[in-house]
């Protein structure tokens, strides 16, 4: 037998040979990702600056961040005022211990606060003239049945159980209801001529269709019941109802180091703002006609006009009067020389 081949041996000075590694297929290469497109913004001091497009974000002013802590404080005191004498005026009504306390004031998006509404809840539609928009009152079932209850001569106890309202205690709770929103128009006496109304009656959110998605809602939340049996009621309006109220509070509580602060202030003009459009429109007031005369009226006719209320032209900008003035003609053409601001 011949003995098996040794292996052969490396020459010396040769390099050893390497193995062989199998061929991988080239990786694709990756595409750079686009950058972020600059966008031209303006900051808080009105300079117009590039920021990337990833670092802005969608902000909604119409949720909060428009009332200043002082106005939220001022509406949170007058409203402590209503609650205090609701809780009397109650007491009254049911002849028991009613508590009424306030836990919350927000402002909150319409679409947002009627998600959050539980089923079935007696929801009341008001209104409160001469402010427009539909307000809302959203009183849990427990608790109207409570009150029911406590209205009929019986001691006021919360069943274990919701369930709808009948037609007579609906009626029932009504007499609350015009109670607690004529008692919230009581206390603005800035306005008034305020009067409540209710306007229809819902047990479920997602029937309600009395603002858009979107609308600043202000909501007023607060514990009520009879001794320590406690359910929140919600008494809500769009901000743009009470809007007028908010504005008549600041002058009258406004502080001494509030008033100095503001005439301290120096209004400094955005010129940003220059090329912006305003529509003008010079208008009569005064001038009234029926409805049969307008349609009598023919070409050629006189219309015969009260002098004081000719020598008065109001000045709308943007729809909003703001001066008075007396009409006459420049270069040949109709003018108004401005007198004085328009009496609000």
């Amino acid at each position: 037998m011949n003995p098996p081949t040794p292996p052969a041996q490396p020459s010396e000075g040769a390099p050893p040979a390497t193995p062989a590694t199998p061929a991988t297929p080239a990786t694709p290469a990756t595409p750079a990702t686009p950058a972020a497109e600059d966008v031209a913004v303006l900051t808080a001091r009105g300079v117009r600056v590039m920021r990337r497009a990833d670092t802005i974000r969608n902000y909604d002013f119409r949720q909060s961040g428009f009332l200043a802590p002082s106005e939220l404080r001022r509406i949170r005191m007058r409203h402590e005022q209503f609650l205090r004498a609701l809780a009397a005026r109650l007491e009254m009504l049911l002849r028991v211990e009613f508590t009424v306390q306030l836990t919350k004031l927000q402002i909150v998006g319409y679409q947002k606060f009627t998600e959050n509404i539980p089923s079935p809840t007696h929801i009341t539609l008001f209104k409160t003239d001469p402010l427009k928009g539909t307000g809302l009152l959203v009183i849990p079932t427990r608790l109207g049945l409570s009150l029911v209850d406590r209205l009929l001569g019986g001691p006021g106890q919360m069943p274990e159980t919701n369930r709808d309202l009948s037609e007579i205690e609906i009626a029932l709770i009504d007499q609350v209801a015009l109670l607690l929103i004529g008692e919230w128009c009581n206390h603005w006496p800035e306005m008034r001529e305020l009067r409540p109304s209710l306007i229809g009656h819902e047990n479920n959110s997602r029937f309600l269709q009395t603002a858009t998605p979107d609308t600043a809602m202000l909501v007023l939340t607060l514990d009520a019941g009879v001794g320590e049996q406690l359910e929140p009621i919600q008494l809500v309006f769009p901000y743009g109802t009470v809007e007028p109220l908010v504005r008549l509070l600041c002058p009258a509580g406004m502080t001494e180091t509030d008033a100095s602060a503001a005439r301290s202030l120096k209004v400094k003009w955005n010129a940003e703002f220059n090329d912006v459009l305003v529509p003008v429109v010079a208008e009569w007031q005064g001038l009234k006609l029926s409805a049969g005369d307008i349609t009598r009226l023919k070409s050629g006719d006189v219309v015969m006009l009260d002098p004081k209320c000719a020598a008065q032209v109001q000045m709308r900008l943007s729809h909003i009067p703001k001066f008075v003035g007396r009409p006459g003609m420049r270069a040949g053409k109709w003018a108004v020389e401005l007198t004085g601001p328009a009496i609000p």
